[in-house]
């Protein structure tokens, strides 16, 4: 039977840091846009109190769930956890985030408060404040015995420093984020920085899904559109100004005088 929870209770402030990975999905606004679901691993992770979890955001060729984040009147972000030992169980963290840039004031802060470990791979830190706590059975989830995390995301990206330290500063980590973090697969900005820097150092970003399906642009029906009742408003005008001689003409007719 499923639980729901306002806060994080205790007993999962205590399994959640234990985990090894976890998944992030998110969704733009718009019925044509793309549902994004993201598997996370390693360490760069953790809770600040009951209501809000964190996790470092670290580069690849995506940027759905930064783009999802920053799109207006969004924000919304589902974490979910699954136990591969021990009893079964799964977590989902309902609620909305928040993007800290790496780069920026805020990013560089929030490191130093919390003693968090930048990597070369690191791109941004996701803040969760979390809403909704659900915890179900999970019975059909599968054991896994859990090896190792990868190093290969942060080598490449540890190499590509070394790289621009010695000189070659087409590897900067900006103009990465402006060739294939400046978007999203629907086209919604993602990287402030490499949008910035994209537009600075004249960097096309990268062409993401292909085809006659492929979106050529980002449509949000639901985003309150202010061209119709401006197209509204001029018409009234119109009808109003054409109306208003025809409305004093017959005020200043005389009076029929009654037959005696």
């Amino acid at each position: 039977m499923g639980k729901f929870f306002e806060t994080i209770p205790e007993h999962l402030m205590q399994w959640i840091p234990e985990q090894q990975m976890f998944w992030v999905a998110t969704s733009p606004l718009a019925a044509s846009g793309h549902v994004n679901v993201s598997p996370k691993g390693g360490l760069y992770f953790g809770l600040l109190d009951d209501k809000t979890f964190w996790y470092m955001d670290l580069c690849g060729s995506g940027i759905e769930t930064v783009a999802h984040l920053y799109e207006p009147d969004n924000g919304r972000i589902t974490i979910m956890f699954c136990a591969f030992k021990g009893p079964p169980r799964i977590v989902r963290l309902f609620g909305h985030g928040t993007v800290l840039e790496r780069g920026a004031p805020a990013f560089d802060d929030f490191v130093k408060k919390h003693d968090v470990e930048v990597i070369p791979s690191s791109r941004s830190i996701i803040i969760v404040k979390v809403h909704q706590v659900a915890s179900s059975c999970g019975y059909s989830v599968p054991f896994y015995e859990f090896k190792n995390f990868r190093t290969t995301l942060n080598e490449h990206f540890a190499k590509k420093e070394e790289r621009f330290e010695q000189g070659r500063l087409e590897e900067s980590k900006e103009r990465y984020w402006a060739f294939k973090n400046a978007y999203s697969v629907d086209g919604l900005p993602g990287m402030q920085i490499g949008n910035r820097t994209g537009k600075e150092e004249h960097i096309a970003p990268i062409e993401k899904m292909v085809g006659p399906m492929a979106p050529r642009a980002y449509r949000n029906d639901r985003r309150f559109n202010v061209w119709p009742l401006i197209l509204v408003a001029v018409l009234s005008a119109v009808c109003t100004a054409l109306s208003l001689p025809l409305l004093l003409t017959v005020l200043q007719r005389p009076l029929a005088t009654p037959a005696s």
